[in-house]
């Protein structure tokens, strides 16, 4: 089942089986542990089975998918002209699938450059009109098909720079849409232009599918078109990976070092597997200053991995990984071992290793693990890109810091074991908060860490950056981002809460969101944290500050958070869900380790 919906796909056999496949998803995935999301397709083609495949692929992911189709070609109709069912569905995200044979038409050999200047414009409003409607009428993620190349070239390899070229028209019209996409947070690019052009373009096109059923692609092509669909999805919803934990023999590296010396293996540029093998360790490196977390989990002597990393023609060093596990122990157990110095879940680790054994132990023993199948170098590098595991919806400023951050945690960790009391350890980490409502500087980061935190994070309530900004933008809401530094570095955004005025009694405030990264636990962020939300609530005249607690199989660690912050219990039921009060009248300040500063304000 697993290996079924990784890359390389199955096309024929995920769409033989679909309805099977959905029932065993189903299965698989309980109704109430699934994330639970609206998605509205509006098509200029037939999209029943695009919805099909993509139901496929989100359940496999534990999202849970409700669907509105528009009518066969009326994406447009349904956004400016108010479809009443679409409007009533309220959808979390809608899609947009379109082709470039929605474009109703190209530039005539007779026309001047600024008819076709003119043509271009016309054929972009058109579309940028859908998205500004959607943007006020719905404010949700919006995902927009790009468009493909041409299927034929009237003017041959000159269709590529003529103005009346179809070609040379849709790289502009797709370059209108990446600078629309640069400027707007909630837009999002299928990019069917690579997907048509990786697959193979005259595979991709299908003249009797669209002809005789509208299809924008070829059938046997729906399931990849789907996948990488979903892949966007879920990033938007935070279930990508964090790291990757490698291998070293015939997977950075050609050979065995431990039998062949590090003079022995093949990296480098002297052959053509030293080549291979070097450009695959370029493209790891690229994943690591991007914010990837790099380990190494290697059937090896310790002495002989380094020797292997440390030849002067080795792309990746030792200093690139956060952990090095080379060893005889079983590699299942050092990936256990890896997640906690990592302190993130094992579903957040891609293992790379090209050998079958290792990889069915690790799956079997590890389930969560994502496990690509790496047997051909030639294909490590197109395997790893296709699977989406690291698929990015925005870039924060941390994420290109996140192994330093990472590291930093290291030296901390080596600062408190000097300390015999955990106090005075605290107060020499110079630890300096920034608190303060959310700033639109920091929202991708704030609906980052919605998506990404598991374990401090009392309700799991997950938000676009769009369902971030109207928190900001309603008044019945209070919302607070944390900041932490120390001496040894800056942590970043760390801590996200928010929560609003009871409907009915304005001296109530509810707890919607209380979160936290784990790589500040037990540093009293959350105690700095209250202090501050109770003081936006003496503000308002709130009395009675109201919490919940919401049990997954990940945040067990946070279910007596209220309890220590001072709340009493008033409600339990039989799934382990608590509700939770505390009157602020007699709530004193208790942060003594962290000094606060209210930024934004």
């Amino acid at each position: 089942m697993k290996s079924l919906f990784g890359y390389p796909l199955e096309a024929q056999t995920i769409l033989k089986k679909r309805k099977k496949l959905k029932r065993q998803l189903l299965e698989k995935l309980p109704c109430e542990a699934a994330l639970h999301k609206k998605i509205a397709i509006l098509g200029g083609s037939t999209t029943h089975d695009v919805k099909e495949m993509l139901e496929l692929f989100l359940l496999d992911e534990g999202i849970m998918p409700e669907f509105y189709e528009s009518e066969y070609d009326q994406y447009w109709q349904d956004v400016m002209f108010d479809n009443s069912e679409l409007m009533a569905f309220q959808p979390d995200i809608i899609y947009i699938h379109t082709s470039s044979r929605n474009i109703k038409k190209f530039p005539l050999m007779t026309d001047s450059p600024e008819m076709v200047a003119s043509l271009l414009e016309g054929t972009y409003d058109h579309f940028e009109q859908v998205w500004e409607k959607i943007a006020t009428a719905y404010k949700c993620p919006i995902i927009q098909n790009n468009f493909e190349p041409p299927f034929y070239r009237l003017l041959g390899n000159l269709d590529f720079a003529d103005v009346h070229g179809r070609r040379n028209f849709i790289m502009r019209l797709n370059e209108r849409m990446a600078q629309y996409a640069a400027g707007h947070t909630n837009f999002y690019v299928n990019d069917i232009d690579y997907m048509a052009a990786s697959y193979g373009l005259s595979r991709w096109e299908d003249a009797f599918a669209w002809h005789m059923y509208k299809y924008a692609c070829a059938v046997e092509a729906i399931p990849e078109l789907a996948y990488n669909l979903a892949n966007i999805i879920k990033s938007l919803y935070g279930k990508t990976a964090k790291a990757m934990v490698i291998d070293l023999d015939n997977t950075l590296w050609g050979g065995v070092v431990g039998d062949d010396g590090a003079n022995g293996i093949e990296i480098g540029q002297e052959t053509s597997m030293g080549q291979l093998y070097s450009e695959f360790q370029s493209y790891i490196k690229e994943h690591k200053d991007r914010g990837v977390l790099l380990s190494i989990n290697s059937k090896n002597d310790e002495d002989n991995a380094l020797s292997g990393l440390n030849r002067p023609d080795s792309v990746l060093k030792p200093d690139d990984f956060l952990s090095i596990k080379a060893n005889w122990e079983n590699k299942d157990k050092n990936i256990l071992e890896i997640a906690a110095e990592l302190n993130i879940g094992v579903d957040s680790l891609v293992f790379i290793d090209d050998n079958p054994v290792e990889r069915d132990r690790v799956a079997s023993q590890v389930p969560d693990v994502k496990v690509p199948t790496m047997s051909d170098p030639t294909q490590y590098i197109h395997i790893l890109d296709r699977s989406g595991y690291f698929e990015a919806t925005n870039l924060s400023a941390e994420d290109a810091q996140r192994t330093s951050m990472y590291c930093e945690n290291v030296a901390r960790q080596k600062a408190q074991n000097a300390f015999a009391d955990y106090n005075e350890y605290l107060k020499s980490l110079n630890m300096k908060a920034e608190i303060a409502p959310f700033s639109p500087v920091y929202m991708p980061r704030i609906a980052q860490l919605t998506n990404k935190s598991n374990q401090f994070n009392l309700t799991t309530k997950r938000c676009t950056q769009t369902d971030v900004e109207k928190y900001v933008a309603n008044k019945e809401y209070i919302t607070l981002y944390g900041k932490l530094t120390d001496k040894f570095g800056d942590n970043g955004v760390v801590s996200v809460v928010f929560g609003h005025e009871d409907e009915f009694d304005k001296t109530i405030f509810h707890i919607d969101l209380w979160l936290m990264s784990c790589r500040v636990l037990k540093r009293d962020m959350e105690v700095a944290m209250m202090d501050e939300l109770v003081e936006k609530c003496r503000q308002r005249g709130i009395a009675t500050i109201k919490g919940y607690y919401y049990p997954t199989a990940k945040n067990g660690m946070v279910k007596d958070f209220y309890a220590q912050q001072g709340f009493a219990k008033v409600k339990e039921d039989d799934s382990g869900y608590t509700e939770w009060e505390m009157s602020i009248s007699g709530y004193s300040r208790r942060n003594t380790v962290i000094v606060v500063s209210n930024a934004h304000e």
